[in-house]
């Protein structure tokens, strides 16, 4: 017979094998689940690491460009409420030429450029000096009224931080049907491979000497290679424009997309001081 004692011996026995076995299990659960995390941070982290790499600036006058434009797939985020204006009433010109207009602009003279956006101004102080086929072919291309009435149809918002704008079709493949040399690529305020806020850089197809009409402006000092033509600063109260524009964030929420913002430039001008 069994004694009291060994009776109860054999309950913590078995309440002790209870609570190993729990225990193992718990080990067993966590290890699993610390694997999916392990998991879908490395996606999250190769993910981030792929929007760097291909997120550069360029813009897509020639097909073979589209690829600029992949970014890692992700789910939408909430759309934030568009800060700006309607667009003033107005279609985009058709305007396209068969070769870069000539030199006309004082490269001794300062130059400015008024972007009349839908958020609010934006002046850029141009760099005719060091830059003057780019500052040129702004001047010409704004008399014109090519940039009116166009949608600025790019924003970064992570690693790099750039509103594209100056393409009429608005998907970034227009062009003005020419190309500018690069220009000012040792400005000085490209130190260590980056943009500063500010700058206002020309985006190209990734080959040198592919510039057309398309443009950004940097809103966060962006880490980019020197290969986008400086030709010109963003004014104080523009970056305030700005700001407001990136704070509205992008269509895709993978941080490469359309303006959730409105950004449409009803009238663009340059003058000669």
């Amino acid at each position: 017979m069994v004694s009291q004692e060994q009776r109860r011996r054999q309950l913590a026995r078995e309440k002790f094998l209870r609570q190993q076995q729990r225990r193992t299990e718990a080990r067993r659960r966590a290890k699993v689940r610390n694997s999916v995390i392990a998991s879908v941070l490395g996606v999250v982290i190769i993910g981030s690491v792929a929007l760097y790499t291909t997120g550069v600036m360029k813009d897509d006058d020639k097909k073979e460009n589209a690829g600029a434009e992949v970014t890692p797939s992700a789910s939408p985020t909430t759309k934030a409420p568009d800060p700006c204006e309607k667009p003033a009433k107005g279609k985009v010109k058709p305007l396209n030429w068969k070769k870069e207009p000539a030199v006309t602009i004082d490269k001794s003279a300062d130059y400015t450029m008024k972007l009349a956006t839908t958020c609010g101004d934006i002046d850029i102080a141009l760099k005719a000096a060091a830059a003057p086929h780019t500052v040129n072919s702004f001047d010409f291309l704004a008399g014109k009224g090519y940039f009116d009435h166009t949608k600025c149809h790019r924003l970064t918002t992570n690693s790099i931080y750039v509103l594209q704008c100056g393409d009429p079709t608005g998907s970034g493949s227009g062009g003005p049907g020419y190309t500018i040399p690069d220009e000012n690529l040792k400005d000085k305020v490209l130190k260590k491979n980056s943009y500063p806020a500010g700058t206002v850089a020309m985006a190209n197809t990734g080959q040198k000497h592919t510039g057309g009409s398309q443009f950004f402006l940097v809103y966060k000092d962006s880490p980019l290679p020197p290969s986008y033509t400086p030709f010109g600063t963003v004014s104080a109260s523009g970056m305030k424009v700005l700001k407001k524009i990136a704070d509205a964030g992008e269509n895709t929420g993978a941080g490469d997309g359309a303006p959730n913002a409105t950004v449409v430039i009803n009238k663009a001008t340059v003058t000669k001081s």
